[in-house]
C-alpha cells in the first residue's frame, strides 16, 4: 500500500501534536505501507515574518512571495518546519529524510503571477527518489518548495504540492490531515462522503469556499490523477491516522462516481 499524507503547518506547530502524529506515521512505515509526508507551515511563516517587521499579504489565498519572502521560505519550510518533522518521525522509530521539490527535480514549478512574485504553479513531478526512498525503508517529508529549471526557487501551495507528489508516486490513499473535522455542508455538518461530482457542485454553490474549496480543487486534481481516494480529516482526533488506515469513518472521504468505497 501507498498513501500520501499531507499535514498543516498549525498540527505541526506544538511538539505533542506533531510527536504524535510522527509516532503513528512511523508505525504504519514499521507495518509496511509506503509513506510519503508533505507539510506545509504557515503558520510558522507569517510568525518568522513578523518577528522580522515583514507584512504577510495574501492574495487568493496565496501568499506574495517577495524576495525576501523567498529566503523565509527557504528557513522556515525547508528548515525549521521541516528538520522539527524529521527529528519527530526520527524519534517515533522512522528512518525520515527531509526533502524539497528542488532536490533532484522532485517537483517543477513556474512563476504563477507576475504580481505574486515567486509563487509556482507545478509543472511537473518526477516521482524517481520518492520510489528510491520509499523502496529502501524511507519516510521522505516533503517541504511545499519547488525549483525552476533555470535555479528559480518557488514557493508552492501546500495541497498542490502534496497533489503533485502524491499522482507522480501512484498513490492510492491522499489523505489530508488539518485543522477542520472534514467538508461541511450547509448546515455545517461533515458529509463522510462525497463523490467528485458532488465535490464540484459544492464549489459551484458556493457551499465550499476559501480554503476548503482549495482542498476539494487539490482532491478532484488527485482523483483526476489516479488517486483512488481522497480523505479530509482533523489531524487533532486521536490516533487519527491509525484509526483512518484501519477503515475508520473520520472526516470526509472522497471518490470517484462509481468507485467503491
Amino acid at each position: 500500500m501507498r498513501i500520501l499524507v499531507k499535514l498543516g503547518g498549525t498540527l505541526l506547530d506544538a511538539p505533542a501534536s506533531r510527536d504524535s502524529l510522527a509516532s503513528q506515521i512511523a508505525g504504519a512505515r514499521a507495518r509496511g505501507i509506503e509513506i510519503v509526508v508533505v507539510h506545509g507551515g504557515g503558520k510558522q511563516m507569517t510568525r518568522y515574518l513578523t518577528e522580522r517587521g515583514i507584512e504577510s499579504r495574501f492574495v487568493n489565498g496565496l501568499r506574495v512571495t517577495t524576495p525576501e519572502t523567498v529566503d523565509a521560505v527557504l528557513k522556515v519550510f525547508a528548515g525549521s518546519v521541516n528538520h522539527e518533522l524529521v527529528a519527530a518521525l526520527n524519534g517515533g522509530g522512522a528512518l525520515a529524510v527531509g526533502l524539497t521539490g528542488i532536490d533532484a527535480f522532485l517537483v517543477e514549478a513556474e512563476q504563477m503571477d507576475p504580481a505574486l512574485g515567486a509563487v509556482g504553479r507545478v509543472t511537473r513531478s518526477n516521482p524517481a527518489l520518492l520510489e528510491l526512498l520509499t523502496a529502501a525503508g524511507y519516510v521522505p517529508v516533503v517541504a511545499c518548495v519547488a525549483g525552476g529549471r533555470a535555479g528559480e526557487v518557488f514557493n508552492v501551495n501546500a495541497d498542490q504540492m502534496a497533489v503533485a507528489c502524491g499522482t507522480a508516486f501512484a498513490a492510492s490513499d491522499l489523505i489530508f490531515l488539518t485543522d477542520v473535522d472534514g467538508v461541511l455542508d450547509r448546515n455545517q455538518k461533515v458529509q463522510p462522503l462525497l463523490t467528485a461530482g458532488a465535490a464540484r457542485g459544492m464549489i459551484a454553490e458556493s457551499v465550499a469556499t476559501g480554503g476548503m474549496r482549495a482542498k476539494l480543487d487539490a482532491a478532484l486534481a488527485a482523483l483526476e490523477g489516479g488517486v483512488s481516494r481522497v480523505t479530509i480529516a482533523p489531524g487533532s482526533a486521536d490516533h487519527v491516522l491509525d484509526r483512518l488506515l484501519s477503515g475508520e469513518d473520520i472526516g470526509t472521504r472522497l471518490l470517484l462516481e462509481g468507485a467503491a468505497a
